[in-house]
C-alpha cells in the first residue's frame, strides 16, 4: 500500500507536480473521525493505486499546509489535479463519496 506522508518539502514535487490526481487527508493521531477514516483511505489508496496517488497530512506537524487549504475541521479530504483543487468533503464519509471525487 502507498500512502505518502506530506510536508513542506515534498508537498510540491508529490502533490503539485503529480501526473495523477492527488487525494489528500488532513488527519490528526487525536482524532476519532480520522482514525475511523482511515482503513478507508488505504482502501482507497489500494484499490487505486494506477489512478489516484493518496496522501496524507497530519495537521500537528504541518500547519502551515492545514492554513494555506483552509482546513478548519478534520478529517479534510481535498484532491488536486494538476495543481488545482478540484474536490473536498468534511468528515467522516462513505468510500463511494470521496471516490466519486477523484472520478
Amino acid at each position: 500500500m502507498s500512502v505518502t506522508s506530506l510536508n513542506e518539502k515534498n508537498f510540491e514535487e508529490e502533490v503539485l507536480k503529480s501526473e495523477k490526481p492527488v487525494l489528500i487527508d488532513f488527519w490528526a493521531s487525536w482524532c476519532g473521525p480520522c482514525r475511523m477514516m482511515s482503513p478507508v483511505v488505504d482502501e482507497i489508496a489500494e484499490e487505486m493505486k494506477d489512478e489516484v496517488k493518496v496522501c496524507k497530512i497530519n495537521i500537528d506537524e504541518e500547519q502551515n499546509l492545514a492554513v494555506k487549504y483552509n482546513v478548519m475541521s478534520i478529517p479534510t479530504f481535498i484532491v488536486i489535479k494538476e495543481g488545482r483543487e478540484i474536490g473536498r468533503s468534511v468528515g467522516v464519509q462513505d468510500k463511494a463519496e470521496i471516490v466519486n471525487m477523484i472520478k
